[in-house]
């Protein structure tokens, strides 16, 4: 028996294949909804993780600032404390200087020389005097200069010879010396005391010849 489809075959193709299409179509846009949703979600839980690090971060770099504060603060304290500290030795130091200043000038005055008046102003020494002889008062200049811990820069002002006494006599007259009134200059070294200055000796000011 022979069969024969008398149905439109063509169009039935035609419709399957628009099926078909349609249905691709369909399947791939549920796949790319899919694949974006999948996509998104992924992006939105790497946006959380790195805003939970940025959090993290921000509450450190806080810690951090506040303890770089308090470093200064306490380096701002630090360096209060080593001036005031500083100030301290300054006046102790300072408070000996008059016996430092004795003391040297007892040690470094020769025989010959007597000393009148000295006056410190801030860091120089004035020092009035009388000598025997010219040569005294140079010695005196190179004893500050160059055998002095404490003195410095010696600089003369003046020297003249000393009004005398008239004399009684001829005799006392020609026995009589000519004596020098000076008048000079030292600075002091900005300097430590020294360890054996801490004791200075009880010789006066002014050698007796």
């Amino acid at each position: 028996m022979i069969l024969i489809n008398l149905l439109p075959h063509r169009e039935e193709k035609r419709r399957r294949r628009k099926q078909a299409f349609f249905a691709g179509l369909g399947a791939a846009a549920v796949l790319g909804v899919v694949i974006a949703g999948a996509w998104l979600l992924a992006l939105q839980h790497l946006t959380a993780e790195q805003q939970g690090r940025n959090a993290f971060l921000s509450a450190e770099i806080a810690k951090l600032d506040a303890q770089i504060k308090d470093i200064a603060s306490l380096r701002s304290e630090i360096e209060a404390l080593k001036a005031r500290q500083r100030a301290v030795e300054d006046l102790q130091t300072n408070r000996n200087v008059p016996v430092y200043l004795l003391n040297e000038l007892a040690r470094q005055t020769p025989e010959g020389v007597y000393l009148k008046s000295i006056r410190q102003t801030g860091q120089v020494v004035a020092i009035n005097g009388i000598a025997q002889t010219n040569e005294r008062v140079s010695e005196f200049l190179r004893n500050t200069q160059h055998s002095s811990q404490w003195l410095e820069r010696p600089e003369l002002v003046e020297i003249k010879v000393a009004a005398q006494a008239a004399a009684s006599s001829r005799e006392a007259a020609r026995d009589q010396r000519r004596l020098y009134d000076f008048s000079m200059r030292v600075s002091l070294k900005p300097l430590q005391p020294p360890a054996d200055a801490a004791a200075p000796s009880a010789r006066p000011p002014a050698k007796k010849p």
